[in-house]
């Protein structure tokens, strides 16, 4: 019995001695090198490092140096300057779970997981110091740098360095999160089942800060709670439409309050300065939008898209499920101001003014205004109805040399002016007069004009229309009908009037001189992208001191 109990002691010293000489061994630069080659040789993955330490003051503690860690003749997945291991028992039925597991001075690069793999690593804790992120596939894809922070628990997979339950603090130098940059980021907040929620963000963003929290479900629908823009200053090389694209992107985002302040934002031909807006209660899902007493209160120094230019904008509008109600709308456009409230219906996408004010506006038509009056509006706008218009010392100006015209000192009223149905411009309806102190119509001056119209389905009927022109005056009603052909039925009268005032605008020169009284009575057709002159039909009557003609007009050409 005693030779058995010295051989079992003889026994359990060689084998504590083992222990020892492999603990302290594997703390050698020969252990270590040992240790990477048998993970590496027994395992996919390539396992590299320098130094394995353990300290007793810290029983529960490993330390790996220069660590590196990644697929089998892959670029490294996890880079370390120095890993910290924390060890617990759960180690002996799990030998990959951690309690804690603390990395410094490194970076993870989850781009360089083969697709479907993982981490094998997983950890109660997970500790960062001083590391880079990148992590392009993720839910949301960010790179940071020199980020500190933990996640409880970690366990990471393919797709996803927080893993799909954990909670979550992070700061950072500098972090590009779903391709937004940002310096000195902090990021509280958890994931649950792929749900993320932020408690807290806070970036500095274009030179401005930003703050807020929100969440992010597992189908990828934003609701921000709170979201607030101080002094940004972007500059982007996308245009508008492209830089509002994200909002389409994403099923939806809700907004339960947004607050910007002081903000420049500024595209290849686009810009805003000086932007304060509120945004509350409203929600974006694709092209469409929906709010239960949503708003908007906005202003800005200048809002520029291409040749368009507001200046001092303030817009203030009320969303509901019905529509919107624009309470206020109010701008500084080419010299002049624009005034504007009324709403827009969801039901018949029907656009109310209830009031609009034109006055001092300075403004040259762009050169394809006619396409744009005849080309069709956007789904979202099938009519618009102007119940109250007001126009004051405007001056429109047409430089198309085919028929250019000016009109100075423009003033005007208008009721019930439907001047859009079923997606296209026009006059559909209500009553409009304007007068102008002075106008040209192609190099043929004109003194005093002035239109009175009114509009229903089947034609626009001019009531008044008359002009002085030298020493006399052109008066004459006309009618324009509403069907595609536009038929035009004209009668102009001219008393005291140039012989030749209708050379300019395309009937032949008179053999007559001096001044005249005349009449006109013409029809055609002003049929959308097609030329007037063939189709029309006209007889004039040409009265002088001395002299009488009569000539008359017939597709165009004088019979």
């Amino acid at each position: 019995m005693k030779f058995l109990g010295k051989f079992f002691l003889t026994l359990a010293l060689l084998l504590l001695l083992g222990l020892v000489i492999i603990y302290i061994l594997l703390q050698t630069q020969w252990g270590a090198g040992w240790f990477s080659r048998w993970v590496s040789d027994k395992t996919d993955w390539h396992l590299s490092l320098s130094k394995i330490e353990h300290n007793f003051s810290a029983p529960s503690h490993i330390s790996l140096d220069n660590f590196s860690f990644g697929h089998d003749g892959q670029p490294a997945v996890l880079v370390a300057k120095r890993v910290d291991l924390g060890l617990s028992l759960v180690q002996f039925s799990d030998p990959l779970h951690f309690s804690s597991v603390e990395l410094r001075d490194g970076e993870i690069n989850l781009a360089n997981l083969t697709s479907g793999s993982a981490l094998p690593v997983q950890a109660n804790r997970l500790q960062l110091n001083n590391m880079r992120i990148d992590s392009p596939k993720s839910t949301l894809p960010l790179f940071a740098q020199q980020v500190n922070g933990g996640i409880v628990p970690w366990k990471p997979t393919s797709s996803d360095m927080l893993g799909r339950d954990a909670q979550f603090q992070m700061s950072a130098s500098t972090m590009t999160l779903n391709g937004v940059p940002g310096e000195n980021v902090l990021i509280q907040g958890s994931v649950t089942q792929g749900r993320l929620l932020f408690n807290n963000i806070g970036v500095d963003l274009a030179r401005g800060s930003m703050t807020g929290n929100g969440e992010r479900d597992a189908q990828g629908n934003w609701k921000i709670n709170q979201l607030r823009l101080n002094d940004i200053r972007l500059q982007t090389a996308s245009s508008l439409r492209d830089f509002l694209q994200p909002l389409q992107r994403v099923p939806s985002i809700s907004v339960k309050r947004l607050d910007m302040t002081d903000a420049r934002l500024q595209g290849p031909d686009w810009a805003v300065t000086d932007l304060d807006l509120t945004l509350k209660n409203v929600t974006w899902k694709g092209d469409d939008w929906q709010s239960q007493d949503g708003s908007l209160a906005m202003n800005a120094g200048n809002f520029i898209h291409g040749r368009f230019e507001l200046n001092d904008p303030i817009v203030n509008m009320d969303f509901s499920p019905q529509g919107v109600a624009l309470t206020q709308f109010s701008s500084r456009w080419v010299n002049g101001v624009i005034r504007a409230d009324g709403n827009w219906s969801r039901s018949d996408k029907r656009l109310t003014l209830n009031n609009l004010a034109i006055a001092g506006l300075e403004y040259t038509l762009p050169g394809d205004w006619r396409d744009r009056w005849q080309a069709a509006l956007p789904d979202w706008l099938d009519s618009v109805l102007v119940t109250r218009l007001t126009s004051n010392r405007n001056l429109i100006i047409d430089i198309n040399p085919s028929f250019p015209f000016q009109m100075t000192s423009l003033d005007g009223s208008g009721e019930n002016l439907l001047l859009a149905q079923r997606h296209q411009w026009g006059i559909w309806g209500g009553k409009v007069s304007l007068t102008a102190a002075e106008a040209t119509f192609n190099r043929t001056d004109l003194r005093h004009p002035s239109i009175t119209l009114s509009a229903n389905d089947q034609h626009i009927q001019v009531t008044e229309l008359s002009a002085f022109n030298g020493k006399g005056l052109l008066e004459g009603t006309a009618s324009v009908g509403q069907q595609a052909a536009r038929p035009l039925s004209l009668n102009l009268t001219g008393r005291a009037v140039p012989v030749n005032v209708l050379q300019n605008w395309g009937w032949p020169v008179l053999p007559l001189n001096g001044d005249s009284n005349l009449q006109l009575q013409l029809n055609a057709a002003l049929k959308a992208n097609a030329p007037l002159r063939p189709t029309v039909h006209g007889k004039l009557s040409v009265t002088t001191d001395s002299q009488q003609l009569q000539q008359t007009m017939q597709a165009g050409q004088l019979r």
